[in-house]
């Protein structure tokens, strides 16, 4: 598949030269189907345009939207309308029209994504798990460990750990993993939910001077942080959402 596929039109607007994303007039509705069938509407035309080196930090109160919007960013959800331009090998393309398998090409090379919960395979070890997707790129594979020991390495996570499977890891080692995994790509984008949730301080600490230095060298980072400290030191820029009202939802 070659970039020239992935592309089905521009930005009806002009964009500035250091623009990643820009998402426009995204709407998103959920049918609650044990409820009758009740139509419940989270995202009210929602725009965001993100820049290389911000930070924008989704923030509200608990079910106002952000995750969903993180979702519809990666692809996980689709939109009811709307548009999600992202910058893919210098090119622009609607994520919201991408059939899944060139959904996957952009997340492989473009956008990166830290959940809250490591997706854990049995048998597999820490080290595997997060050398994948360097291994996906065609990373050889002594190059991949040798970039994810660094990173374990720097994130505190015990050597005896490192040919385990996580499956009985605690949270905050599955956690430490999984931004491991997600760093050791040189994504433009990185889409965060709740990144330093389960880990301590000393570590919270290394996650942020981890994503500081991405932010500084052009990385876009678009998150959800419930820690407020973590969130001063990363933001740059704030997207509110408000609060539900009668199923309709505002947006500050």
């Amino acid at each position: 598949m070659t970039t020239q596929e992935l592309i089905i039109k521009q930005p009806a607007i002009a964009l500035s030269a250091d623009t990643l994303l820009y998402a426009t007039g995204i709407y998103k509705t959920f049918t609650l189907h044990n409820q009758g069938g009740i139509k419940l509407p989270v995202l009210k035309n929602i725009i965001l345009e993100v820049k290389a080196g911000e930070c924008i930090a989704l923030t509200g109160v608990s079910g106002s939207g952000k995750s969903t919007l993180m979702k519809s960013l990666y692809g996980n959800y689709g939109i009811d309308r709307g548009e999600i331009w992202v910058k893919h090998n210098n090119h622009w393309v609607d994520l919201a029209k991408l059939p899944p398998h060139k959904i996957i090409r952009i997340r492989q090379k473009t956008i990166g994504y830290v959940s809250q919960f490591l997706r854990v395979i049995p048998r597999v070890p820490a080290l595997d798990v997060a050398a994948e997707p360097l291994l996906e790129l065609g990373i050889d594979i002594d190059t991949a460990y040798k970039k994810i020991k660094e990173l374990f390495s720097l994130l505190n996570l015990p050597e005896r750990l490192w040919q385990l499977s996580p499956t009985t890891f605690s949270g905050g080692e599955k956690q430490r993993v999984n931004i491991a995994r997600a760093l050791a790509v040189n994504y433009p984008i990185f889409l965060l939910d709740e990144p330093t949730s389960a880990l301590d301080a000393t570590n919270r600490q290394v996650v942020v001077d981890l994503l500081t230095a991405k932010k500084q060298q052009g990385c876009a980072l678009i998150g959800i942080f419930h820690d407020e400290e973590v969130k001063d030191k990363l933001r740059t820029r704030e997207l509110v959402f408000g609060v539900i009202d009668n199923n309709k939802i505002s947006f500050g």
